[in-house]
């Protein structure tokens, strides 16, 4: 080793954040050998770690260049340098040393990303060594969290560890010029994983099992195709015969399928999308985008039935692009678009191995194209509509997790195990929450394993948790699994919609923040043992506590699941709450059967199985039923989704304020906060008598909605406030617009969900937060809280159980 040279200096950095499996290491070699440093950079489970030697201005630039150039994927959140002696050059070079073990927080997880630009030229490119390789990828794109087994990141720690790299892959893999330096997925067709079709027609690989493939879509029939984070099943999107049958045998009645479309010029041509709408549909994240659908759309109505939205998203694999390519030399079909969901029957986790793949594909498709790598973590599609030219997440998985956000607090560690639908976990560790991908709806055995594989998976890889968090619903399957994992300290129960407000508050950085919280949902179990569901919660600093100081007026919510499936029960409800006869010329009326009527009355007169709701999600059924758009749903959600499709038919004009519109009065607001619906059925009824269209009255309901929120909260918090609008309510785009446009109008600030979805996908985020906010404030030592700690108060107010 030769002597420093004069003046030479020498400093170690760890830097954190999401620094592997994003071509950060090459970039550090690259950026060191440019400025002429000596020294090393590495991985370790915790961080990347770095030493660079050379002259002070030159260190100095590199430390300015390390945070303005990082490779696109990356995201640096600390450096951490300290000064070493210098040591002189080594032979004069800058390496990548070998990853090594450490103690302390695992280092971020990076999630899966599209397929890059320059990997599908050379995908489409005759001359290069990987033309058509379905697993083509680089330092900036491909599978990462799907294939991760350990930490640090490196091929041995993931599925690619089976897949011995060939000479040349080798070679790409050791050179810092070239985009592969230490891309851990690296292969090619000479060593690489291989693609497969099984089908009544025989097996295939290569191109002809692509060719295979296409001519079974093309023919009616249902395909399982493995992706990065499970296997999809697809069909022709313009067959209504495939389309029909695809239903049938996931057992999934109304609920809109995803088209996968080969680039934006043809998703233009079965959608309007905005400048907005097409840079999140063309982002490395690659979610489906919920988008208005034109009245031509070459897509079978089955597709998405009787909803003016489409799904729609870009290929993020290069299977994908191969598949709706033609395959050289075959003259079989190439589609344009094809339905792709996920492969499960409703109600099930996703489909994820070859074991899973053995047992459950068989009834659901004719045919399978995959492969032999394997997916260790399963990993549904994101789902987002982009507002105002920003992004609401209505599903976050694949592309966004297992990305953390920021508490901005650091506390103990905290599983928070979320709600019962749309279930997602999330685990804390220091300041940062790291939100699991989509799970599904805990309603099945099978989805129950799936959430505890995941759980057990992410403590492997983050540490075990020292305290857990539940929904205070009594009945919920999550609250049995945190008890079971919470050993012998009972699990902290929080209240669902304080959780709702918190995670909009986590997700903007804002806890420690006053807000007064609109959660406006379906369902969640209030402190008085109703259901509750429109909500106006004051959370003050502390965070953990909240004042429920308004929320709709209740009313009986008669038989449970069985008022959320029959929107007319709801109807009837809210129109006898409301003064008005039950008479035939009621849409709800006229829907159902005699024997229907009469059970209802005696349920409401007896009183038996009737618990009081204050949901805004059961108005909205009771309103769509009223209006004749819905009386029995297939899907979560499909009456209010059908509603809003209704009134979005109204066009705002100019001013939204003085368009035309049927008098309609508005919701009655009390002193004490309580928001009367009576007014606005009555008047609904009042117009559908009168003859005013159905469009024009569910329009003026949205607007009197959002008109009812201002002035309550004139009414329960006056003067300009921070207030937050979450809940799956305000995944209604509709009602989201207008009451943020008045609340802005008042002088108030709003905030609204990018991060995590309003609906109960976000739900774990806000447990977290909560947790943590309370953990910071119980007084130290062995005697903590009082013993009275894991249960919610009852009553207008709770804090963190």
């Amino acid at each position: 080793m030769s002597a420093p040279a004069a003046g030479a200096l020498r400093r170690r950095a760890v830097v954190t954040g999401v620094v592997q499996g994003v071509g950060f290491r090459p970039f550090v070699h690259r950026l060191a050998t440019e400025l002429g440093l000596d020294g090393l950079v590495g991985n370790d489970s915790a961080a990347v770690f770095l030493e660079i030697e050379g002259p002070a201005a030159a260190l100095d630039e590199f430390d300015r260049r390390l945070r303005a150039e990082a490779p696109p994927l990356a995201r640096i959140e600390s450096v951490h340098w300290t000064g070493l002696r210098a040591t002189g050059p080594a032979a004069g070079t800058f390496r990548i040393d070998g990853s090594r073990a450490a103690g302390g927080a695992a280092t971020t997880v990076p999630p899966d990303v599209a397929t890059c630009a320059a990997c599908v030229r050379e995908l489409f490119d005759p001359a290069d060594r990987r033309y058509r390789h379905p697993f083509v990828t680089c330092t900036d794109c491909g599978p990462r969290y799907t294939i991760i087994r350990g930490l640090p990141y490196d091929r041995p720690a993931t599925t690619m560890a089976g897949f011995g790299m060939c000479a040349r892959c080798a070679a790409e893999y050791a050179d810092p010029a070239d985009r592969r330096f230490h891309a851990q997925p690296i292969a090619c067709p000479d060593c690489g994983p291989t693609l497969g079709y099984r089908g009544r027609d025989g097996q295939r690989s290569g191109d002809a099992a692509l060719a295979a493939a296409q001519r079974a879509l093309a023919a009616g029939r249902i395909v399982a195709v493995k992706g990065l984070g499970g296997y999809h099943l697809a069909c022709a999107a313009d067959r209504a015969d495939a389309v029909a049958e695809l239903r049938r045998r996931k057992a999934r009645t109304g609920k809109p399928f995803a088209l996968l479309v080969r680039d934006l010029d043809a998703a233009a041509r079965y959608a309007r999308i905005s400048p907005g709408e097409a840079a999140v549909l063309g982002s490395a994240q690659r979610p489906v985008v919920l988008l208005d659908r034109l009245p031509a759309a070459p897509v079978a109505e089955q597709v998405a039935p009787g909803n003016p939205l489409l799904g729609l998203l870009l290929p993020y694999t290069p299977v994908h692009h191969l598949l709706l390519a033609p395959v050289p030399g075959d003259p079989a079909p190439c589609p344009d678009a094809i339905v792709l969901t996920s492969a499960n029957l409703s109600d099930e986790p996703l489909c994820h191995t070859d074991a899973d793949a053995r047992d459950r594909l068989p009834g659901l498709c004719d045919a399978v194209l995959d492969h032999d790598r394997p997916i260790e973590v399963p990993c549904d599609d994101s789902v987002v509509r982009v507002v105002d030219g920003e992004q609401l997440p209505v599903r976050r998985s694949r592309g966004f997790a297992p990305l953390p956000v920021d508490l901005g607090v650091a506390g103990p560690r905290v599983l928070a195990v979320g709600g019962e639908l749309k279930n997602t976990f999330c685990l804390t560790e220091g300041r940062h929450a790291f939100c699991s991908a989509h799970v599904g709806d805990m309603g099945s055995l099978e989805t129950t394993v799936a959430f505890d594989r995941a759980v057990a998976r992410l403590t492997a890889l983050r540490g075990h948790p020292d305290r857990v968090v539940a929904d205070l619903h009594p009945g919920y399957l999550t609250r049995d699994r945190a008890e079971r994992l919470a050993g012998d300290r009972p699990p902290d129960l929080v209240q669902h919609h304080h959780a709702h407000v918190m995670s909009l508050l986590a997700e903007h950085g804002r806890l420690g923040s006053p807000v007064v919280g609109v959660a406006f949902d379906g369902t969640g179990y209030g402190t008085d043992g109703t259901v509750w569901g429109g909500e106006i919660l004051l959370v003050g600093p502390d965070g953990h506590r909240f004042t429920r100081a308004g929320h709709l007026a209740p009313v009986p919510l008669p038989g449970g699941d069985a008022a959320v499936r029959n929107p007319w029960r709801m109807a009837l409800v809210h129109a006898r709450a409301a003064g008005l006869a039950r008479t035939r010329d009621l849409a709800p009326v006229r829907a159902v059967t005699a024997a229907e009527l009469a059970a209802l009355e005696s349920q409401l007169d007896s009183g038996l199985g009737c618990v009081p709701t204050s949901s805004v999600g059961r108005l909205f059924d009771a309103v769509a039923s009223l209006l004749d758009v819905r009386h029995r749903i297939g899907y979560e959600g499909q009456a209010a989704i059908e509603l809003e499709a209704l009134a979005a038919t109204v066009p705002p004009g100019p001013d939204p304020d003085r368009r035309s519109r049927p008098p309609l009065p508005g919701f009655a607001v009390g002193a004490d906060g309580v928001l009367d619906p009576g007014p606005v059925v009555r008047g609904i009824v009042a117009g559908l008598r009168d003859g005013t269209r159905p469009a024009e009255l569910a329009a003026a309901f949205h607007r009197s909605l959002a008109d009812a929120v201002v002035r309550v909260i004139g009414v329960v918090a006056p003067g300009p406030r921070t207030v937050g609008l979450t809940g799956g309510v305000f995944q209604n785009v509709l009602l989201l617009r207008e009451t943020r446009r008045r609340l802005r109008a008042a002088g108030h600030e709003v905030l609204t969900h990018r991060v995590v979805p309003p609906n109960d996908g976000g739900l774990a985020l806000g447990q977290a937060a909560i947790a943590v906010l309370t953990a910071l404030a119980e007084p130290p030592g062995p005697g903590g809280p009082s013993a009275d700690h894991h249960h919610a108060r009852p009553g207008g107010s709770s804090p963190c159980a």
